[in-house]
C-alpha cells in the first residue's frame, strides 16, 4: 500500500487539506496527518483536524511522498518549519513524490525543488517561483502542483494517477463524479 504524509499547519486551506486526505483514502492510499507544531491543527477557515501524529514522529523513509495544502497563513507556517523543508528536500532528493497546491509550491522552492521544475501555483504568485506556467495541475517528474482550492479534486486524482496508475484515478473520477 502506497503511504502520503500530509503536514497541515495552522492556517490551512481546509478545502485543500481534506481533499486530497479523502480522495486518496478512496483510492486505497494510507494517509498520515501530521500536526505542526500540535495535534490539534485550525485551518484558515475556522475548521480544526485533528492530526493522526505529530511531525517529529514521522520517519520519512516510511512515506511514498509528501503533499502540502496551501491556505494562509498555512503555507507561511510551513515555510517557517526547518523540519518541513528538511523533509522535502530529503522526499524529493529520494525520488518520491513532492506535491503542493496554492500557495505552497512556495515552500517547495525554498526547499530548492522548483529549481529545474515547471510548476504552477496560486494566481498572481507566478514571480515567487522559478519556471512557473498557467495550468492546473503540473506533473514534472516526481513534483506535482496545483492552483487552488477549486483544483483539488483534480490534483489528488493527479497524485492517485502518479502512485497508482491512470486506470485507477478513471475509477475514482467516475465514483466522485468529477
Amino acid at each position: 500500500m502506497k503511504k502520503i504524509l500530509v503536514p497541515l499547519s495552522n492556517g490551512f486551506e481546509e478545502i485543500e487539506a481534506v481533499t486530497i486526505i479523502d480522495v486518496l483514502r478512496r483510492a486505497g492510499i494510507e494517509v498520515v496527518v501530521s500536526g505542526i507544531p500540535g495535534s490539534i491543527v485550525q485551518g484558515a477557515h475556522g475548521i480544526s483536524v485533528v492530526a493522526d501524529t505529530r511531525l517529529q514522529n514521522i520517519k520519512e523513509e516510511e512515506f511514498d511522498g509528501i503533499v502540502l495544502p496551501g491556505g494562509d497563513p498555512g503555507y507561511k507556517n510551513l515555510m517557517k518549519s526547518h523540519d518541513i523543508l528538511m523533509l522535502v528536500k530529503k522526499f524529493y532528493e529520494n525520488g518520491k513524490l513532492v506535491g503542493a497546491i496554492c500557495a505552497a509550491p512556495l515552500v517547495l522552492a525554498k526547499a530548492g525543488v522548483l529549481d529545474n521544475k515547471l510548476a504552477t501555483i496560486y494566481p498572481g504568485m507566478e514571480r515567487d517561483i522559478p519556471r512557473p506556467r498557467d495550468a492546473s495541475v503540473i506533473v514534472d517528474g516526481n513534483v506535482i502542483t496545483s492552483k487552488g482550492p477549486g483544483t483539488a479534486i483534480e490534483f489528488a486524482l493527479a497524485i492517485v494517477e502518479y502512485l497508482l496508475g491512470k486506470a485507477k484515478a478513471i475509477e475514482l473520477k467516475n465514483i466522485i463524479v468529477a
